[in-house]
């Protein structure tokens, strides 16, 4: 049964949209590190891994890497690699995590607004 809340065409919306799609989009962005993640790859535009880790503070290397991985696998990041030793790794938003920003935008309203 329909919310009272939920007008017809708010809610044809996110039937049509699908709960598969969202828990999709959700498992791209959620978790611990992967907000983080993009919100200091935007700040930088480009980040290498160790600046990335010492931003992050207490994430392990394992666990960044395994983000890393997840999110260039999902479009999210683009990764660069330099043929030079010591590695050289760099990272930046793909087009899909720049169209993804006004999201985090509204998010860092809300947090303006709510959290002390």
């Amino acid at each position: 049964m329909q919310s009272e809340e939920c007008n017809r065409e708010e809610c044809s919306k996110y039937e049509n949209m699908g709960y598969e799609r969202l828990e999709r989009a959700v498992n791209m962005v959620g978790g611990k590190w992967k907000l983080r993640i993009l919100y200091f790859v935007a700040w930088h535009e480009v980040i290498r891994y160790n600046e990335l880790w010492r931003a992050l503070g207490s994430v392990t290397h394992n666990m960044l890497s395994r983000q890393l991985k997840e999110m260039e696998k999902d479009g999210l990041l683009v990764r660069k690699e330099y043929p030079q030793v010591p590695p050289k790794v760099e990272y930046a938003l793909s087009e899909k995590s720049w169209d993804l920003l006004p999201v985090v935008e509204v998010l860092c309203g809300w947090i303006e607004k709510y959290i002390d």
